[in-house]
């Protein structure tokens, strides 16, 4: 007898700016095939090569189905179940006690985009924290540095609709490795190369995007400003630049020139180490071969100095006429908007900054019960070795809602199953494109999982509280997100996405925030309150303010509300003043600090089969050999005695990793690489980010990404240098843990 079978449709919840449009073929409730929508204009019907075996994680055997209580030490991953109504009374009774003794701010709620969606990512549980008042959290990871450094030059940092990349001559993609981490942005680069536009990268290491591009510029890390700076130069020195429309469009202009002016084409040569001729090159081929586009996401804000960068990049688009790409999410942010945002003036903190939170025995009140979702922090984390010593912290009650044994839930007291992508409802948006999605539920919870918004649902319903949209279902959430009445949003209802599946905002075709610098509000949302990354939507939380216009770069200060309508003028580009500086760890700043550890480390992601630490776990997402390792450039390698698959020692003084080496023409000298996201695995491992550097730059602490790239480390051969044999196997058969580890949706 032949079995009916349905197709659902939904989209995928990556934190990845592709936000993929996919179809879930379902047999007698089983999903049996996940194919990308075919009829979607970015999906195009591929899903990526993380996401093609979706349905493994699903169904995978050791996926977390039952709530469970841990009955070992902390970090050993010894648990037992217990019963749902159990467990919620228990973690209510905790969280109760907890705020009756120190008020709401000792609850942390821990998260970040495990999913994207706007209903399981927490609206819900920004809700009940928001009631409970518990700590804020700023989900910094990154984002907001990139927005903050963006909207210092257009107010509000609105790019242009990516696909319009297919019209330009030039098309340079300025610290994005788009191969990798926003594949699908690929055909539309090569569609516009095939009719004779030119792709330049850069970018201080190899990547695959670089290798793929027909020019690789490849500045010292950190050097981006002092090349931005001398590509102006250059242009202002040979007339490139039209000064009346600089001076109808922009304020401030001749003081961003005289900056230009005072570091000169040999300065910005010497310091980025790039020849002046390719400097004047660049500048030549921006100029004369347009239309031209800069492309920037957002690995380059992972620096002290990453907002100045950012804010580099858009001047230079603004100086020289060209366009400007970046994150699409602020249209989504500004489109869409939960009717019942939270309140409170709540205490803030920065979510790299979790490691010396709990640390912190002076901090008042102290965090005293952690609620984790939608991320693994002992992996994703910097500053790994204060974070671990924290989540191991005996006062500390820890909740870990997840989907598999992460390195993070190992530390939980309690464990909640979370349900996946294909069994819960939700609504996403995307940060690489303009099309909203309605992700239906394709299959019931397998075992007893639960999304995270229904269990936010009977955590209120348990504390009693009182607050409004505590109760509200998730199909009520995604509707009244739909419902802000903002024109980008017309003709886009709940009832056209459950049938059709996706839908382009209605933000005009060419629309650009370098030109157009009217944008329009919705009729729900405050004329004052225009929110950071990720954050009408996410409720503001990625710039830790008000909104309010002025404050900490929301938008230009010049920026005024329309007389009629909710319109924000936006006012003229900002240019001003712009000075390169090296970071306080870099080869350039602390020069003590060099001398000891004189190697710079980025931790860029580097492999197509997991993303940040969500498959980091799963042996069939894994390179070969599944282990990651430290990359290093010949001259570098041999002055320290290293060769090929040597094992070394990595460290500075925040810790230590052990990992093998591989040597690569890729990088350039003074700089080594270790990828990001790959889990520990047992409670005495470590990652990457047990050397990386917590600081944030700019005047608030709580605001803004985290350095990580700015990292300085020294490599020695390790005792035994040469892996042996023995410890090979070891290795690869730790890379699937008897599966008491498998995944992590972060």
């Amino acid at each position: 007898m032949s079995v009916a079978e349905t197709v659902v449709r939904g989209a995928c919840h990556h934190d990845c700016p592709d936000t993929c449009a996919w179809e879930v073929t379902v047999r007698d409730g089983v999903a049996v095939h996940l194919r990308g929508d075919p009829a979607h204009p970015f999906t195009d019907g591929q899903l990526c090569p993380k996401v093609n075996p979706f349905l493994e994680r699903v169904y995978h055997p050791d996926r977390l189905l039952r709530p469970l209580r841990r009955t070992g030490p902390k970090g050993a991953g010894r648990f037992s179940p217990i019963d749902w109504d159990v467990a919620i009374a228990e973690i209510a009774d905790r969280i109760g006690s907890a705020v009756a003794r120190h008020g709401g701010e000792t609850v942390l709620p821990y998260s970040s985009d495990g999913t994207q969606g706007l209903v399981q990512r927490g609206v819900l549980a920004d809700r009940f924290f928001a009631v409970l008042g518990a700590t804020r959290l700023n989900r910094h990871f990154c984002g907001v540095t990139a927005w903050h450094g963006a909207a210092d030059v257009l107010g509000l940092p609105l790019g242009a609709d990516p696909v319009e990349i297919t019209n330009a001559c030039t098309i340079v993609l300025w610290g994005t490795n788009t191969l990798l981490t926003n594949r699908h942005m690929w055909p539309f680069i090569e569609t516009a190369r095939s009719n004779g536009a030119m792709v330049i990268v850069v970018d201080p290491v190899g990547t695959m995007t670089a290798q793929r591009a027909d020019w690789h510029v490849q500045p010292r890390p950190g050097t981006d400003v002092a090349l931005v700076l001398g590509l102006i130069g250059v242009l202002d020195r040979d007339e490139l630049i039209d000064e009346a429309r600089l001076g109808a469009s922009t304020d401030d202009w001749p003081e961003l020139r005289s900056e230009a002016r005072a570091l000169g084409l040999d300065e910005a040569a010497a310091v980025t180490g790039l020849a002046a001729t390719d400097i004047t090159r660049l500048a030549h081929r921006i100029a004369h071969e347009q239309p031209a586009v800069l492309r920037a996401l957002i690995g380059m804000e992972h620096r002290e100095h990453g907002r100045d960068i950012h804010r580099a990049v858009a001047a230079l688009a603004a100086v020289a006429g060209v366009g400007y790409m970046r994150s699409t999410q602020v249209f989504f942010d500004t489109a869409l908007a939960d009717l019942a945002p939270p309140s409170g003036p709540q205490r803030v903190v920065n979510a790299s900054a979790l490691g010396e939170v709990l640390a912190d025995v002076s901090l008042d009140p102290p965090v005293t019960v952690l609620v984790n979702y939608g991320c693994n922090p002992a992996v994703v984390a910097p500053d790994q070795n204060r974070v671990i010593a924290g989540l191991e912290r005996d006062d500390l009650f820890t909740v870990v809602i997840e989907q598999f044994m992460t390195d993070t839930a190992r530390y939980a007291d309690i464990v909640l199953p979370a349900t996946t992508a294909i069994e819960h409802l939700d609504l996403m948006n995307a940060w690489g494109h303009l099309y909203v999605s309605l992700n239906l539920p394709a299959i019931d919870p397998v075992g007893e999982c639960l999304a995270n918004s229904e269990i936010f649902r009977r955590l209120a319903c348990s504390l009693e509280l009182d607050g409004p949209g505590l109760a509200d279902s998730d199909e009520q959430v995604a509707r009244d997100l739909l419902a802000s009445g903002h024109p980008w949003l017309e003709g886009i209802t709940y009832e056209r996405l459950e049938r059709e599946g996706w839908a382009r905002l209605a933000v005009p075709e060419g629309w650009s925030a370098l030109n157009s610098r009217e944008v329009p509000l919705s009729t729900q949302q405050k004329p004052d309150a225009p929110a950071g990354e990720h954050g009408a939507s996410r409720n503001a939380d990625q710039t830790g303010v008000s909104g309010d216009i002025g404050e900490v770069g929301d938008v230009s200060p010049d920026a005024t509300l329309g007389a009629a309508a909710p319109f924000l003028q936006l006012g003229p580009l900002q240019l001003g003043a712009l000075r390169y500086q090296p970071a306080t760890e870099s080869p350039g700043g602390d020069a003590a600090l060099a001398r000891r550890f004189p190697l710079s480390l980025m931790s860029p992601k580097q492999h197509q089969r997991f993303l940040n630490s969500f498959y980091g776990g799963f042996a069939h997402h894994l390179p070969n050999p599944p282990r990651p390792r430290l990359e290093i450039s010949p001259g570098d390698a041999e002055a320290r005695g290293i060769a090929e698959g040597d094992r070394v020692r990595v460290f500075n003084d925040r810790g230590e990793l052990f990992v093998e080496a591989t040597i690569t023409d890729c990088l350039q000298e003074g700089l080594v690489t270790v990828p990001f996201g790959w889990w520990a695995g047992d409670a005495a491992g470590r990652t990457v980010n047990v050397l990386t550097n917590a600081a944030r730059g700019g005047p608030d602490p709580n605001v803004g990404t985290a350095a990580f790239f700015d990292t300085l480390v020294e490599v020695k051969l390790a005792p035994n240098g040469t892996i042996a044999a023995d410890t090979l196997a070891e290795a690869e058969a730790a890379s699937e843990p008897s599966q008491t580890a498998s995944g992590s949706p972060s």
